[in-house]
């Protein structure tokens, strides 16, 4: 280890500090729930946030291509968007099926912006 191992052991014990309030206190689960879901907005907003910053730099290569692929390329982002919101109700309540739908849908979506991209390099 490096000449600042104490540095190393202090952060680990923090960690395990932590794990143990939300374990042990009373209210850590909700908290923890809390603390989560708080990431998780954090985590949309911020693939929001990229999304719009790549149309805004793409947009006059988005708006040359044809109608027929703007249309598959921007269905495509939809199922993309609809698979990742629907990953909890189809891995958890439909099992295998569920999961075989899920990679069915984001393949489909990948195949469709492949398509679409093979499309606009051979123009």
């Amino acid at each position: 280890m490096d000449p600042d191992r104490n540095k190393h052991i202090r952060n680990v014990a923090i960690i395990l500090v932590l794990a143990v309030a939300v374990w042990k206190l009373p209210g850590g689960g909700t908290a923890a729930t809390t603390i989560s879901n708080v990431f998780s907005v954090l985590f949309l907003g911020g693939f929001c946030w990229l999304g719009y910053r790549l149309y805004m730099e793409h947009r006059d290569t988005l708006h040359g291509l044809e109608e027929r692929q703007r249309a598959i390329a921007y269905g495509a982002f939809a199922l993309a968007v609809f698979a990742i919101a629907a990953t909890g109700r189809l891995w958890g309540d439909l099992d295998l099926l569920g999961g075989m739908i899920w990679m069915l849908m984001l393949g489909l979506a990948g195949w469709a912006l492949y398509s679409v991209w093979r499309s606009y390099k051979t123009y």
